[in-house]
């Protein structure tokens, strides 16, 4: 996933598309721009995003690959927006909950509960980034993949701030290491980017209570 953001010169169609943003019909063209990157995400959930190409985007929307620059500036913008929004949206909520006068194992119930309804909610964006291997992106050294980063390490650190804090008050089990539990609890709702599509067998809410309670039965004191 290195080296995702061009730094070549603006070229024709990159001042034409600054000018139909700038255009009256700014509204169709943000609607058109992120129908597109809704298709762009299917792509690269179902391809991945390196066998992905523009092409096969032009294709899925009825367009040729030219028409699409006027919309965006290739490839790598459109894995960037298509998960951009989700992680912020994501990491605001998460914020908001750990300020909640709750207990901490419920707060961490919301935190599941608000990651498995956005992954429902934004299918596939958030999966995309999933499946491309955060991992891959904390290399990187775009401003992009910085943020990314940062936003995604302070969902983890607020989720093992949480299962310390349960620890701390005699409610989770303490022979079990933070960082150990979160991962764990990631990992299961992670690993649905393999299986989960919204509107078949199980939905998000079942899948929250079917997780919560492998999770917290393990840990509880």
């Amino acid at each position: 996933m290195a080296g995702r953001v061009s730094t070549t010169p603006e070229s024709g169609i990159g001042r034409r598309r600054k000018a139909a943003k700038r255009a009256d019909g700014n509204e169709e063209y943000q609607t058109k721009r992120r129908e597109l990157i809704r298709v762009a995400a299917t792509v690269f959930k179902e391809k991945g995003y390196e066998a992905a190409t523009l092409n096969d985007i032009a294709e899925r929307v009825g367009a040729d690959r030219a028409s699409l620059y006027y919309y965006v500036g290739g490839k790598e913008e459109l894995f960037q927006e298509a998960v951009r929004g989700g992680v912020a949206e994501n990491l605001a909520e998460v914020e908001r909950i750990l300020k909640l006068d709750e207990s901490p194992e419920q707060k961490l119930r919301l935190i599941v509960e608000r990651l498995l309804t956005s992954y429902e909610a934004n299918y596939p964006h958030m999966y995309v980034y999933i499946q491309e291997d955060m991992g891959k992106v904390a290399s990187e050294e775009s401003e992009w993949a910085k943020e990314m980063t940062r936003q995604t390490r302070r969902f983890e650190s607020i989720t093992i701030r949480l299962i310390k804090q349960a620890i701390e008050q005699g409610r989770f089990r303490d022979d079990i290491r933070p960082e150990l539990a979160a991962n764990a609890l990631f990992g299961m709702i992670n690993w649905t980017h393999r299986w989960f599509k919204p509107g078949k067998k199980l939905s998000a809410s079942q899948l929250t209570d079917s997780f919560w309670t492998i999770f917290f039965e393990g840990m509880r004191k």
